[in-house]
């Protein structure tokens, strides 16, 4: 048979997702963290991958999913909670802007899977299923073999618990909870995802009605994580609005690298934290390294961070700034202190070996 009466509708979906195959799969397995340091992978969103010396490999917020495919009706479901925060109807237009970058199937190993809160672009039934069918298991603090952990605020338990995970496999945690995994340490903190506490249960029309009533409680629908490593201490914040909290949070614990949810709000929305958001953040939390990241993932809240940078720039003086930003790229890997004083990342452009073997011109001068 020819290649074009071959080919189909699911041998291309097949043969070209996800559009990176299993790249960042064999950069993270084969990655040999030194001592004294952390390795990160942004896997888009809030996805990261934390990678140490001891051999501790911990996801938090892994998610394969995507946004809108069809039109649709082109009604939001009302229940929703960006329908409950403004009282909108027409369907939000957030299609996934970025590839995606991991194959969740191909992992061999994990220590730990958490989750900040139970918003669908930040957990996934997919890499939950891939952890359990798969058997992986880990050790606890006195060396112990252990099921890998899943662990999250109550209404994230629930979500995985309906998914299909046992519950004897889930660790529900609230700010003031520590917990060890292996070289890792993971620190349990508030909150400031105000869009959670407009999520309902429900929804549909049945949704439950918000109006008046005093709010649900946070810490039972979502946490920051203070992770700290061999490297260094990690702060990730999750979907968290600006909150002057994180001032104490800032005096409370050492932070080397922050990580916040930066996005353009739509007319009328406030769902993720805004450039002067960022840097407020970050001074508040006494960081040493504050790095944007939700940026990349929904078209209609893609944001450009050289407006951080424009007022990192020009705010960093006269405010006697300790921090500074860094860009990052999905699918790339931070290794902190090592990399603490980049401001841009950027992937490996490679011909590193340019000219180590012979070339196969006509001329040099084709050069």
């Amino acid at each position: 048979m020819s290649k074009i009466s071959e080919m189909t509708r699911e041998s291309w979906i097949m043969s070209t997702f996800p559009e990176w195959g299993t790249w960042l799969v064999e950069d993270i397995e084969s990655y040999e963290v030194p001592e004294g340091q952390v390795a990160m992978w942004w896997l888009g969103c809030t996805g990261t991958w934390f990678k140490t010396p001891g051999g501790a490999n911990v996801t938090v917020d892994l998610w394969c999913g995507n946004g809108k495919r069809t039109h649709g009706d082109g009604k939001m479901k009302v229940g929703h909670q960006m329908a409950n925060m403004c009282g909108c109807r027409s369907m939000q237009p957030n299609l996934r802007n970025v590839p995606f970058v991991i194959d969740p199937f191909a992992f061999k190993q994990v220590d730990a899977v958490l989750a900040t809160h139970y918003h669908q672009d930040h957990m996934s039934a997919e890499w939950a299923a891939h952890v359990l069918h798969s058997g992986m298991t880990t050790t606890d603090e006195n060396g112990k073999e252990i099921p890998v952990p899943f662990i999250g605020p109550q209404k994230s338990v629930d979500t995985w618990v309906k998914w299909g995970v046992p519950v004897e496999r889930c660790k529900v945690v609230k700010p003031g909870d520590v917990i060890k995994i292996k070289d890792i340490e993971i620190v349990c903190l508030d909150s400031f995802d105000r869009t959670c506490i407009t999520t309902t249960d429900s929804t549909g029309p049945d949704r439950e009605e918000l109006t008046g009533k005093c709010p649900t409680d946070m810490d039972e629908k979502a946490v920051n994580y203070l992770l700290k490593t061999p490297g260094g201490n990690i702060y990730h914040s999750g979907d968290s609005h600006f909150s002057i909290y994180f001032a104490k949070h800032g005096k409370d614990y050492d932070i080397d690298v922050a990580f916040g949810s930066f996005g353009e709000n739509p007319i009328g929305m406030q769902d993720k934290m805004t450039s002067i958001d960022i840097l407020r953040m970050a001074e508040n939390l006494q960081c040493k390294v504050v790095v944007p990241i939700h940026w990349d993932v929904w078209t209609n809240f893609q944001a450009d961070c050289n407006e951080i940078e424009l007022l990192y720039n020009f705010k960093k003086d006269r405010n006697e700034y300790k921090f500074h930003p860094f860009f990052w790229q999905v699918g790339g890997r931070y290794v902190y202190p090592m990399d603490k004083d980049k401001i841009y990342y950027h992937h490996r452009r490679g011909f590193e070996d340019c000219f180590e073997h012979p070339q196969n011109i006509p001329f040099r001068s084709c050069l």
